[in-house]
């Protein structure tokens, strides 16, 4: 059933499986015979442990992360990360960072405040519509991390490889790309990604982070910001984000169920491929980001005029195609296809898209 529902476009809060939500709601106010919501549970209780545990162990499953990686649900959102990270993992004051759209942007800016910032790459000179080379950066020896936004949502940028970083520890912003591909975590110090794109409802973070990066030594920063706090607690310091927490992993559960991220990554190539296949071959809308590194989950598109791009808005609206505006800092069009949203909705998009066209030669 589709209960009317629209095909959602935004990129974040996003839309979720519709068997996940159904599940949730059948859950609604008696969560498997406890006689109450998961909203309504302490986070100390054990039915809600075992809810944390084991959306926990679903993602280690679907990623394989290693056993030397500690996986942590903490509140504040991707945001609250530009600081963190440099609050915890600059030991020597120093970070390099690859400079590829609004998000890396912010980061940047935050990590200034805390230390040394080198812009070894950017690719601002285009308005952020490529990945600069990554693969011979002038990294300090003394850099303490190599930063990236995997996947720029702002932008529709992805990396096609990994920057080479000599050795230094890899942190990716994950947020909009996170489990829509496999991952290789041990190419990584640390990942983390906001959940309202892929995963599950805004107000939360998921780190993983290599245990011989958490700092035992850093007792002037504010307690709740250190990453070794969430380890220590199993995320529990505080009242947790218990909602998410138990939506996430009814999405770590789908993801098993279909076939993983190997599944999931076919099926995003898919509907991308539908898009960017459509705007090759349209004359009025086209991307703006080259081609070797689009984006899976956001894509940026934009007609000859603001004027234009503004009716298809609205026009798109109408028929049920809700939130292809783009973002406010950089105008056009951006349609996010993040993992729940299925194929039959990027088709009837573009074919929307196809008569629009026509009907307006």
């Amino acid at each position: 059933m589709n209960y009317d529902r629209i095909y959602n476009f935004s990129a974040g809060p996003a839309m979720m499986p519709e068997p996940v939500l159904e599940e949730i709601r059948d859950e609604m106010l008696n969560y498997q015979g406890s006689g109450m919501c998961v909203m309504e549970m302490s986070h100390r209780a054990p039915v809600f442990e075992k809810i944390a545990k084991e959306a926990e162990q679903d993602l280690r499953d679907l990623m394989g992360i290693p056993d030397n990686y500690k996986v942590l649900f903490i509140q504040g959102g991707a945001t609250l990360q530009f600081s963190m990270i440099p609050m915890n993992l600059m030991k020597n004051g120093k970070a390099v960072y690859i400079e590829t759209g609004a998000w890396s942007k912010k980061a940047i800016a935050e990590a200034k405040k805390v230390g040394e910032v080198i812009v070894a790459a950017s690719s601002k000179d285009k308005n952020y519509s490529y990945v600069p080379d990554c693969s011979d950066l002038d990294i300090p020896e003394d850099a303490d991390y190599v930063y990236i936004c995997e996947n720029e949502t702002i932008h529709g940028s992805t990396y096609p490889v990994l920057p080479n970083t000599k050795g230094h520890v890899l942190v990716s912003d994950q947020s909009s790309m996170f489990l829509s591909k496999p991952c290789n975590v041990s190419d990584y110090g640390m990942i983390y990604a906001g959940v309202q794109k892929n995963v599950g409802p805004a107000g939360m973070v998921i780190v993983i982070i290599r245990e011989d990066l958490i700092r035992d030594d850093l007792d002037n920063l504010p307690i709740y910001l250190q990453y070794k706090t969430h380890a220590d607690n199993d995320s529990m310091y505080n009242t947790p984000n218990c909602w998410a927490i138990y939506c996430c992993g009814k999405v770590f559960k789908y993801l098993k169920k279909i076939g993983g991220l190997t599944e999931m990554q076919r099926r995003n190539e898919e509907k991308a491929k539908i898009f960017y296949d459509f705007l090759d071959s349209s004359k009025m809308f086209r991307g703006t980001v080259a081609k070797k590194d689009r984006s899976l989950m956001n894509v940026p598109f934009v007609t000859d005029s603001a004027e234009l791009d503004a009716e298809v808005v609205k026009a798109t609206k109408a028929a049920g195609y809700d939130n292809l505006k783009g973002h406010r800092s950089v105008g056009g069009l951006r349609a996010s296809i993040y993992n729940a949203m299925p194929k039959e909705g990027v088709q009837a998009l573009v074919d929307f898209l196809k008569k629009f066209e026509q009907e307006h030669k």
